[in-house]
């Protein structure tokens, strides 16, 4: 399978495990070995500043923290764009990437906007494939926009309005079906 470094996994409206809910992953690596990537819609009821104050000056006040995915919660994972993409420690697409290594005062001024995520989500060596075979996500190109969005809550819904007529119906699906 052809990597899906830089896109956007949107759950589909049979995806019914609560961790990918009506979510959209952004993939940052993706190659025989697995699939890594964060959830970019799921803010949680906590900033940066509150959890992770030696990363709040690199995102703006009152920022929250993501929830990046199920893998190691307790982890912050740095996700950026950078006036000099190589200064990404795996860039994922255009000037996009993560930071794993520390933060450190010569590549601060590197950082033009950033998000941090709690944890992340990994899937093992086919699983991704797995789930795609089972209709469980569909693909879309990530944009910056899409990343660094002011409505996070509103993205699944976005990104698939985007898609196309085929998807509009999807877009207004209910979190729980049942409440329909």
């Amino acid at each position: 399978m052809e990597s899906l470094r830089g896109s956007l996994l949107i759950s589909s409206g049979g995806l019914y495990d609560p961790n990918f809910r009506h979510t959209v992953v952004l993939i940052g690596e993706h190659n025989a070995d697995g699939a890594l990537g964060v959830v970019l819609n799921r803010a949680l009821n906590v900033t940066v500043q509150e959890r992770l104050p030696l990363l709040s000056d690199l995102v703006p006040p009152g920022d929250p923290l993501f929830e990046g995915g199920p893998v190691q919660p307790a982890s912050a994972v740095l996700l950026a764009e950078f006036a000099h993409p190589e200064s990404a420690d795996i860039l994922v697409f255009g000037s996009v990437g993560f930071l794993v290594s520390d933060v450190t005062p010569d590549i601060e001024p590197s950082i033009l906007r950033a998000r941090v995520f709690a944890g992340y989500s990994g899937w093992g060596p086919g699983q991704l494939e797995a789930e795609m075979a089972a209709e469980g996500w569909i693909i879309e190109t990530a944009r910056e926009d899409d990343v660094f969005t002011d409505a996070p809550d509103l993205l699944w819904s976005r990104v698939l309005e985007r898609k196309g007529p085929e998807y509009r119906q999807l877009s207004r699906m209910p979190y729980d079906p049942s409440m329909n």
